[in-house]
């Protein structure tokens, strides 16, 4: 039995990943002025729904926070205690925006439903300045983490930033309606639909960032397709206990026990296969265990067979 462990650490090969700490700093600061100023506004202008904005930007503010410091956690250097270092905080961090997100969307149908009974007047021209504000505000420190796609702590500091400056352009919109029509429902219609599309964009972050806390597959990765990879190579004649996990929202590992009865993994064929994980399926770290014998594997491989 020979066990072979492959971590590309380095990552030579791999284009740089983008640093996101001043963008943090930037959207962190922006935000919490912002913030400050809507409060003060949503009182002056009898606002109801910028409040209710205000609150949901609050909410944001600490979301980012929460982001930031697990992005700055990923880059702690594993210890005896904690093996793979504080990597996995990232994905806490998607988590729980996710969640904040879902929660977020609660609280905005709530409030709309019931200015949607229950109507009242509002300084519609400061309002629309305010949200206007918002829009520029949210849209431009959104900008800051576009290229972060591909992270899920990242995509859900992205998504936090571009639905605040959805809200914003909803509150734009009511507020001008509201302005030439008097039609004081249109603001909590309108905060009605801003909430589901919330919702139906937070799903998938929400779901994503739960299947990689429990250890399952990474989105975009067949274990399937790793699985006919592993078979299709000479010598192997059996593939058991597979498994592909993220370590990250930017790190995936993978380790598998290979029979391989009549051939060896040398070197070379080791570090070829490890590329080839990494540009096909996304895996950085990868563990093998070869088995020469077939009582180590029969009942395994037989399973999968």
């Amino acid at each position: 039995m020979t066990v072979f462990h492959n971590h590309d650490d380095g990552h030579c090969h791999e284009h740089k990943k983008p640093e996101f700490n001043k963008a943090f700093i930037i959207s962190i600061a922006a935000n919490s002025v912002f913030v400050v100023f809507q409060i003060v506004f949503a009182f002056i202008t009898n606002s109801t729904s910028l409040l209710a904005d205000a609150i949901h930007n609050l909410g944001d503010v600490l979301s980012l926070v929460l982001a930031w410091i697990a992005n700055s956690l990923l880059k702690r250097k594993p210890t005896d205690r904690s093996t793979y270092g504080m990597k996995k905080t990232t994905i806490l961090a998607a988590f729980a925006n996710g969640a904040l997100l879902i929660f977020t969307c609660g609280i905005i149908a709530t409030e709309a439903v019931n200015k949607l009974f229950h109507p009242s007047e509002i300084e519609a021209v400061g309002v629309m300045i305010v949200a206007g504000i918002g829009v520029i505000v949210n849209g431009a420190t959104a900008a800051l983490f576009i290229r972060g796609d591909n992270d899920l702590n990242i995509r859900g500091a992205y998504l936090h930033l571009l639905y605040d400056a959805l809200i914003s352009v909803g509150v734009v919109v009511s507020a001008a309606l509201i302005y030439w029509t008097n039609w004081y429902w249109v603001d909590p219609l309108v905060g009605i639909f801003i909430a589901l599309i919330i919702l139906k964009g937070t799903w998938g972050l929400f779901r994503d960032s739960f299947r990689l806390m429990i250890d399952g597959v990474p989105k975009g990765i067949s274990i399937t397709e790793v699985r006919k990879h592993l078979e299709a190579l000479d010598g192997v004649e059996g593939v058991h206990d597979l498994h592909v996990w993220a370590i990250s929202t930017q790190e995936n590992a993978l380790s598998v026990h290979l029979w391989m009865p009549s051939q060896q993994l040398s070197d070379p064929s080791r570090q070829a296969l490890s590329k080839e994980l990494l540009s096909r399926f996304g895996i950085h770290h990868v563990t093998i265990q070869v088995e020469r014998t077939k009582e180590h594997c029969e009942d395994e491989c037989n399973a999968y067979l």
